[in-house]
């Protein structure tokens, strides 16, 4: 297992991930990315935030090549689509909260489409503040997410809000077995984003397809493909003088 920034990435299979939840050994999973990484470089709360979690999944061609392609690639929105699956194989009930603009609610038709038995229930909330705070409507919607009592929870408000809430609140939802944040997903579930051709993800190039598609992104692009291998290189030649 590797640490980068301080923060430690197993790097799991989607089997594996699978394996470990169905054991009761793994719950909270963090999605790893390059820009989630960097975040925890700045901001060593989120650092501490992100050790707390039980496993880190390597989301981002960034990352995969940083780690030299020894472990496993598993994006946010492939190990959500898994989830779903999974959680309608074991009839468990899921939870969708967060989006900014009713992407949660919006998601639903699809999701009942593909998997018809599962018992499923979106809360969008409010507003939600970079250390996880929330305002009133979030709180009035992660109480009727509780009443819910599901035991999958995937949690998009990007980060580092996402985590810094999933650690505040956790301990609340004692049905869960996996919960994790998965920033916009929801997004491309809802038909609001479109996901890069398959080609381009086998290639590891969705980045030039958000870049194409979304050119507003361009910063947090520039981040995830050049600005973080740097930082890796900068820490490595660091710790070896």
């Amino acid at each position: 297992m590797r640490s980068i920034f301080g923060v430690p990435v197993e790097g799991w299979s989607m089997k594996e991930a699978i394996r470990q939840i169905d054991l009761g050994q793994a719950k909270w999973f963090v999605t790893a990315n390059p820009e989630i990484l960097l975040a925890a470089r700045r901001l060593p709360s989120y650092q501490h935030v992100l050790r707390r979690a039980d496993a880190r999944l390597v989301d981002g061609i960034g990352l995969w090549l940083v780690t030299g392609g020894r472990t496993s690639r598993v994006t946010g929105v492939e190990f959500a689509e898994r989830l779903l699956q999974h959680a309608q194989e074991k009839e468990w009930r899921v939870g969708l909260f967060g989006g900014q603009h009713g992407e949660a609610k919006a998601s639903l038709p699809d999701i009942i489409r593909a998997y018809p038995q599962l018992e499923i229930h979106a809360e969008e909330g409010g507003l939600v503040h970079q250390m996880g705070d929330e305002d009133q409507r979030t709180q009035e919607a992660r109480e009727r997410m509780m009443h819910f009592q599901p035991q999958v929870l995937l949690v998009a408000m990007g980060h580092p809000k996402q985590e810094m809430w999933i650690a505040q609140h956790l301990s609340e939802f004692s049905s869960l077995r996996v919960v994790v944040g998965v920033g916009g997903t929801f997004n491309f579930w809802s038909g609001r984003s479109r996901r890069a051709p398959h080609f381009l993800r086998v290639m590891g190039l969705e980045w030039l397809w958000r870049l194409m598609t979304e050119p507003v992104r361009w910063r947090r692009i520039l981040d995830a493909v050049f600005v973080f291998p740097a930082f890796v290189l900068f820490d490595k030649i660091k710790k070896l003088g």
